[in-house]
Order: structure tokens, then C-alpha cells, then sequence
């Protein structure tokens, strides 16, 4: 646990001062419109830099000239398919991966649409697995101070005209410089008036919101909060899983004429790429009606007009697939002051009913469109090649020194999931909206009425962590901000638990027969049912075990101390929601890695979601689960050496979920027979224990422990010498699947002992006693074994083997003692131990690799020099770093924490890194 006010931290090392006037801060200091003090920050001419891909040396291609052969052999093979391999290192996409991100829009789960830190709007994921970085120009926000200006697919444009007509102001409302502007298939979209700079302009990120302030920009008297929202709220798992997003402009007259500002959020039919020119689209206008929303206090004077752009926007080559459509919908709030009206079609070729030139024109005259255009229904379909495009404007006057709110919503509705294997499902929103078209509509309605409790709720939880004085501002920042992949991580949410589907029903895969027979009995504990199991084993015991739960948290080798590192309120955060069924949830290791719920990395990632949404969590660990119990007998070719096995083995944990049908071909992931891994199994009991630990949900106990009992049957196999310790087999076994690993492995030995520790544990604790005691006795043996084979007076080796890497320092080999802290377990090994490996991972793997600004390498030789055994030996992994840093902090090395988890930050978010 965190202590005192111990940090060498700089403090306010991005104060917003730093980037905006004092005096605009203070004009913004109302209604949530100013930046909060804590945020990663940057100027909107800031330069995106340029990502570098990862690269191998000449030594290593060598190596992977087969694997390289037999990808690429595969990656065509599925391509031939209609179906995209879940690794492909050989496409590169038409857009360079730069530091441009920003906050996504929506909630997790219906796909999402990331926003730059300039304000374009990127990362297309709305299909399941797709993702199309490349921006769409045409979507932005733009001001005018007098005239209108508008800007193709989702721009915001801003008009100012002031009394008497002599100062006037039109802008897009983001830099000119930008990818794609300028060419000639940027379809005119150049013509338009990028005169903002940026100089003035600030993107603030604290996630789930987003603030961009034009502090004199382009009016010098017009200072403009845009502030994004998405409803992202901890234990809420109705809102958070909404596609829809609000943003609210705060507009502050300092000049002394009154002016009136239009805003224009124009929006393209387009889910990415090409996929505006896929033609069928179709737009319609709507006005919503008052009394639909309980929300009163937000509608008292409101008519929301909105305008809805219905469309199937799928590319060319996607539409062939039969991918379910997609429906938008953008909208603006109608009050006393502001006036909304909508261009419900317009076009970028000349052609067009209503050409982008025409638009722009009709906005620059008027500031506004005509009321009727609520009155033109639904448009003709559009024709292949064409682009349709849409436009809502809200124009208000602002009084001198006086203030104005505007509120735009964005959301769309993709109802139905389809898997490119065939399995379909309704996603989780589709539970409160229905599946129809006009879902859409509703989302955007009950947006723009609700942001104000999504906002109240988001700073409620935020609020402790931002104010506590001990923590380092970039880390309080990081900390939020890096969640951000449970909505830009391909995250897909289905409304309900799948139907049971036996996975081992095919010719070549019989199913055998459970080592377990469980018998279900009912049990009474602090006025609780719980449902308990009592065991006939056929590993050794003579006959059943008596059960019993007055010792349920008793285990012996249970840390008595302070150690509950998961407060009681984590079990009773999830009362508020009645219903159990929170549906399934997916995420993708990568959107490079076309993988869902990758394990070995779910085991770095799933911390967040045990303490934000453990219900999902709980889940994922349920589908885990029933994997362990499966076999898929299917044949598979391993890429890496090029034999054969099947595609999923019974009692292995399995690599993922899978890719084109996932829950029912897993194992996506073929470079190498996962099924002979040594650290899945272990993680998996770890990740049990410790949600079992954290929630203190018994049924979620029972539930799960055959496979946790069925997974640490599985891994003694791998051990060859009777020692109760497992031993790699010479090949890269592991996460780290480019490493090979020789005998005994700290990494995979250090998991394997705290899997002991903790099936002990939940044995105890769910009356299986003969397995507890068993995981005991092995738990003991295998421990003298680790520490006489790897325990060199300093730190743990990389492996008991004699390769010139066997005695390297591996940043990441007390994972298995981070999770028996963090689960409130006891020590694997004594203090010393601890304190004297994680010193020199500090020491060497931190503090020699650029003075420690860069994060924890993942290997480092004893002599000072990284390791260059392979590519990922001499990388540096963001889940592992802060493993590392919760490890010391874990451990009482505060200072060395926080030095070393404020590397990666430096790495990842700075400027000075990657930005």
C-alpha cells in the first residue's frame, strides 16, 4: 500500500497553466467546462510523431526464415477465405501508425470510433476484428463568428458574426496540417477554411473525457471549451456499454459586441476506408419528442433536434459478406438561445443534390439551415462512389462577458455481431434499446439528457485518486488515461450468456470423462447460501472427504497480516444492479493481434477490470473455465516448427478465445502448441484465486473449481524429475514466445509455485481438503527445488539450463509472488529474496537502460548489458513494468516503484518519448 508523502515526483509537471491563460481557466471554472489539473496535455500544432515498427536483426530473420515462409503460407491461405490471419506482420497499413490518438467515443463493447488529439476522427472498429486507423477528414467540429462553415463526414465548424458585421470568423475547428489534405482524392475537402493554427489551442485527456480549449482561437474575443464525454462509469454495466458519445461547447464572449456563434458537426455515412462509397445509404431527419426521458432537470426547456444518418456502411469488398448494417445518428440540444437546424443530405462530387460548396455557402449567408429541411423525410439511397453526408447546426448569441453551453451528441447502432465463421449475437446495448433503427435515435436523445449524471458519476469515482496529494501527477493521469483500451480495443459485449455449445462434439475429439465427481450440496455461512462441494477423488483418496465451511477463510498457508489489498467494498459494489447476467465480454490482445482475450496478457490486463466491472471479469474467467473442461480435436499446423497437434487439448488453458468464432474455436493463436506451455495453466489459477479472493463470490468459487483443480492435474506432466517443480522443454513455452527457455524457469517456476499456493487455498476454503493439503505438500518440494536450481545469492536465473543467457536477470520473474500479494497470500520466499531480486531488476533491467526513463527491459545480463537473445528479451512491455512497479510496491520499495513505473509513462506518453 501507498504511505506517505514519500515521492520524489515533480509536481504539476503539465500544469494546465502551462498551456492556457490563467484568465481563460478562470472563465472556465463552471459547469465542469475547464480542464481538470490533472492530465496529459498537448497543443493542438503539436507534431504527431511517427511510430516505429518493431524490427529484427539479421541473426534473428535467419532464425524465422521457416516461421516467416509458413505465415505467410497461412496468412494467404485464410485470405483466400474471405478471412484475415490473426497475426500478419507482411500488411502494412495505408495510414503510418503515429502518436495521434486521443480519447475514444462510446462506451465498451459496440464498437468505437477514436478521436485524435487534433480532432479527427480515427481507429474505425465498428465491425468486429477491422480496424481502419487512416482519419475521415470530413468528420469534424467547426466555429464561425458570423458566417457558417462546414466541413465533410464529422467536422465541427465554427461561424461568428458580431453586431454591425465587421469582425467575422469562420474555421474548421482543427489545424489544417493534416494527412490526406491537399490531394486530389481529398475531394475538396482542402477548399475549406483550415486557418486554425493550433498555437492557442490545448487537448486535455483524463478518460473517460476529453477537453480541447480555443483560447483565442479563431476569434481573439471567443474563448471555446469543446468537452467529450462518454459513458465509461465503474459498476454500471447499463450506460457503459452505450455506442455514444456528447460534446458540449462552452462559448465566453470577452469582447464588448455581442456575437453570434454557429456551430456546424457535420457527418459522413462512413464507418472508415471507403466505406462512404459503398452506396445505399440513407439519411432522414427526426426532432425528439419532449417526455421521453425521465431526465427532466436536464429537458425542463429542451426540444432535442437531432438527424438521423440511417445507412449500411460497409466498404465494397465488405458489403459482399453480408456484415449487419450500421445506423448513425448526430443531434444538438434546441434551448430559449439556441436555434438547431439540419442539411440532411449533401455530397462531395458535383453531381450532388446539394453540393459541400453549397452547404458551406448557405452557412456562411444565413448561420443556419432552413426549418423545412425537418419536413424533406427520408433520402433517396445513395449510388455506389457517392458520398452522403449530413449537417447540424446550432447558432446561439452570445451577450458580452456572457456565456453560452452548446451539446452535440454522436451514436450509433451496429445491433448484431457476426462472426466471419457464422456465429452471431446481439450486442450488450441492444438488452435497453432493442435492435431496430431507431435505436440510434433514442441513444443520441437519452445522451444529450443524461451526460450531466454520467459526468457526476465519473468524477465521484475519480475524485479520490485525483486529489490524493501522495500520488505523482503523471501517474494519476496514466492511470485513467491507459483504460482507454476497454473501448479502442475491439471490445465486443454480448447482452447474454451464449447457449451451452459442446465444442467437443466432432468425430476426431471424444470427450473424456471428468477425473471429479462432484456432488452439489447447500451450506449456510453469515446468512448467506452458498453452494459447496463435496469431492470423491480418484487421485489418491480413500473415499469422500468431510466438508465443512466454519473454517472457510482458514487456510494455513493464508497471510494473516494486513494483506487484504482488495477492500470489502469491492463486494458490494455490484449490489446496485439486480440482474447477474451481464452478458460476455471480448477484447483484443492488439488491434495487430486479431486475437480475443489473449490469456497470457489478460493475466497483465485484467486488474482493471476486477476492480471496475468485476462481474465481467468474473466472466471472462467462467468462459476460461469451461475452455479447461473442453477438447477440440481438431488438426492444426504449429507454425514455428511446422508439425501438426490438435486445436485445443483438454485441461490446458487455451491460448484465446479465438478469432472468427470465438468461445467455439479457440486457440487462434498457431505459432506455437500452446497446450505445452508451462505459464497459462498457473495463470490461471492465480487470476481464479484472486477474483475469488477479491469478490468473495462462492458461487463464482464452485463454479469454476473443477477447472481450476482440472488445470493443476494437467501441469504434472511437465514435471520430469518428481521434484513437484516444472520444467520448460527447450522451446519458447510461454508468454515470452520468441524466448527459449532451458530446465527450470523463473518465470514459469515462480508462477507454478504460487498456483500452488492458491489451489491450496480455494481447496480449503470449498472443503476440498485432500487436494489442499496435496497442493501443500508439492508447494514446499517445489520450492527448495526453485531456489537450489535457480537462486544465485541475488536474484532468480533466467532458467536452470547453460546458455549464455541462463544467468540473465529477467524483469518479470516474480510474477507468480505479485499475485500471491496481491491475492493476500503469503510470501513464496523469504523477505531478502524478495527485496534483494526485485533491487537488482532495479538496478539493472530499470536504472541502466537510459537512466531509467524508458521502463523495466525484459532481460538484462549480469555484466550490465541488455540481453539480445532474441527480439523480445531486449524489449521493453508496458504490462510488465508496472507488474514489476505493483511488485515493489507490494514489497515496500515505494521510491523504486513510482521511478520505475514513471519510465514507461515517460516512454509511452511523453513528448520526449513516443508522445
Amino acid at each position: 500500500m501507498v504511505t506517505g508523502n514519500i515521492f520524489h515526483c515533480r509536481k504539476n509537471s503539465w500544469p494546465p497553466e502551462e498551456y492556457i491563460s490563467r484568465n481563460t481557466l478562470q472563465l472556465f471554472d463552471f459547469d465542469s467546462a475547464a480542464p481538470p489539473k490533472h492530465a496529459w496535455r498537448r497543443r493542438l500544432n503539436s507534431h504527431a510523431n511517427i511510430l516505429k515498427e518493431f524490427s529484427v536483426t539479421f541473426k534473428e530473420a535467419i532464425k524465422m526464415v521457416r516461421l516467416g515462409i509458413r505465415l505467410w503460407s497461412y496468412i494467404r491461405e485464410e485470405a483466400s477465405h474471405g478471412r484475415k490471419a490473426p497475426i500478419d506482420p507482411f500488411t502494412r497499413e495505408s495510414c503510418k501508425p503515429s502518436a495521434s490518438q486521443g480519447v475514444p467515443l462510446g462506451g465498451m463493447g459496440s464498437g468505437s470510433i477514436s478521436r485524435g488529439f487534433r480532432g479527427e476522427f480515427r481507429q474505425w472498429q465498428i465491425v468486429p476484428g477491422t480496424c481502419d486507423s487512416s482519419p475521415v477528414m470530413a468528420n469534424q467540429f467547426s466555429v464561425k463568428i458570423c458566417p457558417t462553415y462546414l466541413l465533410v463526414h464529422v467536422q465541427v465548424l465554427i461561424f461568428i458574426s458580431r453586431d454591425g458585421g465587421n469582425k467575422k470568423y469562420a474555421s474548421v475547428l482543427a489545424p489544417g496540417q493534416h494527412e490526406g489534405l491537399g490531394k486530389a482524392s481529398d475531394e475538396g475537402i482542402s477548399s475549406w477554411g483550415w486557418n486554425l493554427s493550433g498555437q492557442h489551442s490545448t487537448y486535455h485527456a483524463l478518460f473517460p473525457r476529453s477537453w480541447t480549449i480555443y483560447d483565442g482561437e479563431p476569434d481573439p474575443d471567443l474563448k471555446v471549451s469543446c468537452r467529450q464525454i462518454s459513458p465509461f462509469i465503474p459498476h454500471n454495466y447499463r450506460d457503459s456499454s452505450l455506442p455514444a458519445a456528447v460534446f458540449v461547447y462552452t462559448l465566453v464572449n470577452t469582447g464588448k459586441e455581442r456575437a453570434k456563434v454557429s456551430l456546424l458537426f457535420t457527418w459522413a455515412n462512413s464507418i472508415g476506408g471507403v466505406s462512404h462509397l459503398s452506396g445505399d445509404h440513407v439519411n432522414e431527419p427526426f426532432i425528439g419528442e419532449d417526455g421521453v426521458s425521465e431526465a427532466t432537470g436536464v429537458r425542463e426547456h429542451n426540444v432535442i433536434s437531432t438527424l438521423l444518418a440511417s445507412s449500411n456502411p460497409q466498404s465494397l469488398n465488405m458489403t459482399a459478406k453480408g456484415n449487419p448494417p450500421v445506423t448513425f445518428a448526430v443531434a444538438a440540444c434546441e434551448t430559449q438561445n439556441v436555434n438547431v437546424t439540419v442539411l440532411p443530405c449533401f455530397g462531395l462530387t458535383e453531381g450532388s443534390s446539394v453540393t459541400a460548396k453549397e452547404m458551406w455557402g448557405k452557412m456562411m449567408q444565413d448561420g443556419q439551415f432552413d426549418r423545412e429541411n425537418f419536413n424533406c423525410g427520408q433520402s433517396m439511397p445513395s449510388s455506389p462512389g457517392e458520398t452522403l453526408c449530413a449537417a447540424v447546426s446550432a447558432s446561439a448569441w452570445v451577450e458580452p462577458h456572457g456565456r453560452c453551453t452548446v451539446a452535440f451528441a454522436l451514436a450509433w447502432s451496429s445491433p448484431k455481431i457476426k462472426f466471419l465463421k457464422g456465429s452471431s449475437y446481439h450486442r450488450r446495448y441492444t438488452k435497453f434499446y432493442g435492435t431496430s433503427e431507431r435505436a440510434a435515435q433514442n441513444l443520441v436523445h437519452d445522451a444529450l439528457t443524461n451526460y450531466k449524471r454520467w459526468e457526476e458519476e465519473i468524477e465521484k469515482w475519480q475524485s479520490p485518486i485525483l486529489n490524493d496529494e501522495r500520488l505523482p501527477e503523471w501517474y494519476k493521469f496514466t492511470l485513467f488515461n491507459e483504460l482507454y483500451f476497454l473501448v479502442a480495443g475491439g471490445t465486443v459485449w454480448i447482452d447474454s450468456s451464449l447457449p451451452s455449445t459442446n465444442v467437443t462434439s466432432y468425430q476426431d475429439s471424444p470427450t473424456k470423462v471428468e477425473s471429479i465427481d462432484v456432488k452439489v450440496t447447500q451450506a449456510e455461512v453469515n446468512s448467506r447460501n452458498y453452494t459447496l462441494l463435496e469431492f470423491n477423488s480418484t487421485s489418491g483418496s480413500n473415499g469422500s472427504t468431510d466438508v465443512g465451511l466454519k473454517d472457510i477463510h482458514d487456510s494455513s498457508i493464508q497471510n494473516k497480516g494486513d494483506s487484504n489489498h482488495f477492500p470489502d467494498r469491492l463486494k458490494l459494489l455490484d449490489q446496485q444492479d439486480d440482474s447477474d447476467d451481464v452478458g460476455r465480454f471480448l477484447y483484443l490482445e492488439g488491434v495487430e493481434y486479431i486475437m480475443w482475450c489473449t490469456y497470457d496478457v489478460h493475466f497483465y490486463a485484467s486488474f482493471a477490470l476486477l476492480e471496475l466491472f468485476p462481474k465481467i471479469e468474473l466472466n471472462i474467467q467462467r468462459d476460461f473455465a469451461k475452455a479447461v473442461l473442453s477438447e477440440d480435436g481438431r488438426k492444426v499446423k504449429f507454425l514455428a516448427e511446422g508439425n501438426y497437434g490438435i486445436r485445443k487439448v483438454r485441461g490446458a488453458v487455451p491460448h484465446d478465445l479465438g478469432t472468427h468464432d470465438p468461445w467455439n474455436e479457440m486457440n487462434a493463436y498457431n505459432i506455437h502448441d500452446t497446450s505445452k506451455w508451462k505459464d497459462l495453466n498457473p495463470k490461471f489459477v492465480l487470476q481464479v484465486y484472486r477474483d475469488f479472493a477479491a469478490t468473495g463470490d462462492m458461487a463464482f468459487g464452485v463454479d469454476v473449481w473443477p477447472a481450476v483443480r482440472a488445470a493443476m492435474e494437467y501441469m504434472e506432466q511437465f514435471d520430469r524429475d518428481d521434484d513437484s517443480l516444472i520444467e520448460n522443454d527447450g522451446f519458447p513455452d510461454q508468454t515470452y514466445d520468441a524466448w527459449t527457455v532451458h530446465g527450470v524457469s523463473a518465470y514459469c517456476g515462480c508462477l507454478w509455485l504460487a498456483a500452488l499456493q492458491a489451489a491450496a487455498a480455494m481447496a480449503q476454503q470449498l472443503g476440498d481438503k485432500f487436494f489442499a493439503e496435496t497442493c501443500k505438500t508439492k508447494f514446499f518440494s517445489a520450492k527448495s527445488a526453485f531456489e537450489e536450481k535457480l537462486w544465485n545469492g541475488s536474484y532468480f536465473n533466467y532458467d536452470s539450463g547453460s546458455s549464455s543467457n541462463s544467468k540473465s536477470i529477467q524483469a518479470d520473474q516474480l510474477a507468480g509472488q505479485w499475485y500471491t500479494a496481491s491475492s493476500g497470500l503469503a510470501p513464496l520466499f523469504e523477505e531478502f529474496k524478495i527485496k534483494s531480486s526485485l533491487q537488482k531488476i532495479y538496478d539493472f533491467n530499470v536504472m541502466k537502460v537510459k537512466g531509467g526513463r524508458m521502463g523495466a527491459v525484459n532481460g538484462m545480463h549480469p555484466n550490465g548489458k541488455v540481453d539480445e537473445t532474441c527480439m523480445q528479451s531486449r524489449e521493453i512491455w508496458t504490462g510488465v513494468t508496472y507488474a514489476v512497479a505493483a511488485n515493489m510496491i507490494l514489497a515496500g520499495m515505494e521510491e523504486e516503484a513510482f521511478t520505475t513505473a514513471e519510465g514507461i509513462f515517460l516512454a509511452g506518453w511523453s513528448e520526449e518519448g513516443y508522445g
